[in-house]
């Protein structure tokens, strides 16, 4: 069975565009975002190459991909493949300077 682990700093990006949505867009608008996100970072699992590759400077996220959040296609997932499935390193906007936050290079 294939595991989804969230470092600390993907759970309270999280925790912060709940509440961001909650209060902009509503209550059932926030909670489909998470369970959107679940279900997206479930298929990453089961199918970690299929993000897109990334080119951090940062050795330790050597590897790191990037997909969207179904239904939410503004909001990124930056992840780990793992040999068990994925590690989530953040959720970001995709209006944020992610690539800058993230040290990747956009060449």
């Amino acid at each position: 069975m294939v595991k989804v682990y969230q470092r600390a700093a993907a759970r309270r990006d999280l925790i912060a565009h709940f509440v961001h949505l909650a209060e902009n867009a509503g209550l059932d608008t926030a909670e489909r975002f998470l369970k959107n996100a679940q279900a997206s970072f479930d298929d990453l699992a089961g199918r970690p190459m299929m993000g897109t590759p990334m080119k951090p400077r940062n050795a330790a996220l050597g590897g790191m991909r990037k997909w969207r959040i179904k239904g939410f296609d503004k909001h990124l997932i930056f992840y780990l493949p793992r040999p068990d499935g994925i590690s989530v390193v953040r959720v970001l906007h995709g209006a944020r300077a992610w690539w800058t936050l993230l040290g990747v290079d956009t060449q």
